[in-house]
């Protein structure tokens, strides 16, 4: 499975950016996929996944503000971020992964797969 993150950028604090993460070479929709983020000198975090069943999960800082969601039609998963917050910035990373359970979805080492990461920017 290959996966190919896009739709980072410079946004303005209260700003909003939308996320892409387009896979390829599996069977997409038996996959639960999760976005990670790591900031400079912080080690790699959560933020939220989808699973096969298009139930959603999210770490605290983000609940209210970012949406994951899933189009299997086109083996996509989005995560839609709004009242983004200098806290925010960090380069994010999708990841994929089969038969995960949900206790075991904020870890990276549960996913199989990995996509390049995007800079998401928010200046204050």
């Amino acid at each position: 499975v290959q996966l190919q993150a896009s739709g980072g950028g410079l946004v303005q604090a209260g700003g909003s950016l939308k996320l892409s993460c387009a896979a390829s070479g599996g069977p997409f929709r038996t996959y639960t996929v999760g976005w990670f983020r790591q900031a400079p000198g912080k080690e790699r975090e959560f933020v939220a996944a989808v699973r096969w069943n298009s139930n959603t999960y999210y770490t605290d800082s983000v609940k209210g503000r970012f949406t994951i969601s899933r189009d299997n039609a086109k083996s996509t998963v989005y995560l839609q971020m709004n009242s983004l917050k200098p806290e925010d910035t960090a380069v994010y990373s999708c990841a994929a992964g089969a038969r995960l359970i949900v206790s075991t979805l904020s870890y990276p080492t549960s996913y199989d797969y990995w996509g390049q990461g995007t800079q998401v920017t928010v200046s204050s």
